[in-house]
């Protein structure tokens, strides 16, 4: 009996299908330096194992996906691989009513936003994240500071909203900024007690006024013995159910045109847990997508 599963949804780069799938391997810039480039493909190798069918709901995820391969950016600084990836991204944005965008370090999310080929004002940013990425951007950019760097591109902070906050892995000064620019900020502790559907649906009200949504998935904000592939993340993230969850009721709404995945470094996991995570990501992203 035939087993179906993700990979068997997987199409050319020039296939009319809903969702599209761009892989953007940058590792320049890293706080920490790793293998993140490694991650767009180790996820084309792990669709393979997960299935399509949702038990819970009793449905077969059929949505293709247009995988329009990753952007060769191998041995360029952020600043040279940002066009070039938000290239792709637009490209991809202009044919698919999703996009799914796979770093890579979290500096693919700038090149992401700006990919939907709106004024900033108009796009609205939500974070899944430990950290406020607000890092200065005086010495350059880098994967710390993608936040900052949008809103000094004219990205609104009333357009920001931030979930899964970890203490103890952020300044005052970030905190701070973001409160006082208008970013909605949920912390991981907040969505322990109010439940990640709450939290979910507190951001999508904070940037309902936004034409476009970005959702951002720095895949650090599991709890590390969750997903131990991810250098950023720490004991006490959030709990993968419930990213699973944030994923689907996140990726429902019509207005979420691209979603990334970023921060996973595929060697600092010697299992495959870190790997059927961020898989089962596509198949939350695209059960979500069906509900639309």
């Amino acid at each position: 009996m035939s087993w179906p599963n993700l990979s068997d949804l997987l199409r050319p780069q020039d296939h009319q299908a809903p969702v599209g799938l761009v892989g953007a391997p940058l590792a320049a810039g890293s706080v920490t330096p790793g293998r993140c480039d490694l991650a767009p493909q180790k996820l084309r190798d792990t669709l393979r194992r997960i299935g399509r069918y949702d038990v819970e709901t009793g449905k077969e995820i059929a949505s293709a996906i247009a995988d329009h391969g990753d952007v060769p950016i191998s041995g360029l600084s952020i600043e040279e691989a940002t066009q070039p990836i938000r290239d792709a991204a637009s490209a991809s944005v202009a044919r698919h009513g999703l996009t799914l965008l796979v770093g890579g370090n979290n500096a693919v999310t700038r090149p992401g936003a700006h990919a939907l080929g709106l004024p900033l004002d108009k796009v609205g940013l939500i974070t899944l994240d430990a950290h406020f990425d607000m890092r200065d951007t005086s010495q350059g950019l880098g994967n710390g500071n993608p936040v900052r760097a949008l809103r000094e591109d004219g990205l609104p902070g009333r357009n920001v909203a931030q979930i899964g906050l970890a203490s103890f892995a952020n300044s005052a000064d970030m905190h701070r900024d973001a409160l006082d620019g208008g970013h909605l900020v949920v912390t991981i502790e907040e969505v322990r007690r109010g439940g990640i559907e709450r939290a979910i649906r507190s951001a999508l009200d904070h940037v309902s006024h936004c034409d476009a949504i970005v959702v951002d998935c720095d895949i650090d904000v599991i709890d590390r013995g969750q997903l131990p592939g991810a250098p950023g993340a720490r004991p006490g993230g959030m709990a993968a159910h419930d990213f699973f969850a944030a994923m689907r009721q996140l990726a429902a709404s019509p207005k979420v045109r691209l979603i990334d995945l970023t921060e996973w470094d595929p060697p600092l996991d010697s299992t495959d847990l870190s790997a059927l995570v961020a898989a089962r990501w596509v198949a939350e992203c695209l059960a979500g997508y069906e509900l639309r």
